[in-house]
């Protein structure tokens, strides 16, 4: 029977609020229905954004930097970052130090840029000082001219025995594009503790570092290091011992908009996925 013979017989109010009822019953049923299995929510919020390894330029040491940090901020490994200005271990620098990326020295700055961080630290705040633009257009330097990059250390075995550093649902996980996150994230809720997912060293304990809020850096080896960001509080110092399992922070949303631990694992300063490391569960 053809539409129209309905409608005929139906009359013309009935027959709109027949159709009316069937559209509206075919979108509650597609709103309701969920795929079989179940599905798990990834956050991408905040998450921070992986930038290419900085070559070019300088950076001005502010207090509350170590080289530790400026290394990690920059996506350099800390020994090659420290070959390439000639710091000697262990590592030590000062505010108003010159740390360069790209070798050169003598250069004469005419810009300054600075960047404010997320928080109104004063901490948070990067300077770079690049070489003036007239320059690098008055001459083209010869391939034998350019700086050779710091010499990378061999890689080592990485640390044995990783542990979890908190208890949640995973809500972000690593992104190998660069584009999205180096890490994972994982929720929690507000003051649980944050736990040093293997033994080493405390190298960073702050806020100075855009996107991270209160953030941990433990040294493992001359390989590998962990990050923890976004805590409440810090319950470690730098140049203290840790083992696995200790807690080392409370869970926070510092430079973020929800409660959550972001984690990373970084092999000779590149992110990888920590996934790769810890425990299944």
């Amino acid at each position: 029977m053809s539409l129209t013979v309905i409608a005929q017989r139906m009359g013309i109010t009935s027959f709109k609020r027949l159709v009316t009822g069937l559209l509206l019953s075919t979108l509650l049923v597609g709103c309701s229905s969920t795929p079989s299995g179940n599905v798990r929510v990834v956050d991408r919020n905040n998450a921070t954004p992986q930038r290419p390894t900085v070559t070019t330029g300088q950076y001005v040491v502010r207090r509350g930097d170590t080289l530790f940090s400026i290394a990690f901020r920059y996506g350099w490994d800390y020994k090659a970052l420290a070959a390439r200005n000639n710091i000697p271990a262990p590592y030590t620098i000062h505010p108003g130090q010159t740390i360069r990326f790209d070798g050169r020295s003598g250069s004469t700055p005419t810009a300054v840029v600075t960047q404010s961080g997320s928080t109104p630290s004063s901490s948070s705040k990067t300077t770079v000082i690049r070489r003036p633009a007239g320059a690098a257009t008055a001459t083209v330097p010869s391939v034998a001219n350019k700086p050779a990059p710091a010499p990378m250390p061999p890689a080592g075995p990485a640390p044995t025995g990783w542990g979890w550093p908190s208890n949640g649902v995973l809500i972000g996980k690593f992104s190998s594009n660069g584009s999205l996150n180096k890490g994972i994230d994982i929720a929690g809720d507000l003051g649980q503790p944050v736990l040093a997912a293997s033994d080493g060293t405390v190298v960073y304990a702050g806020s100075g570092l855009r996107g991270y809020g209160e953030l941990v850096i433990i040294k493992h080896s001359d390989t590998y290091v962990s990050a923890y960001g976004h805590n409440r509080r810090l319950l470690v110092r730098e140049g203290q011992q840790v083992k696995v399992g200790q807690t080392i922070a409370e869970m926070g949303s510092t430079g973020t908009d929800r409660v959550k631990l972001h984690f990373e694992i970084r092999r000779q300063g590149k992110p990888v996925d920590p996934l790769q490391f810890l425990p299944r569960r």
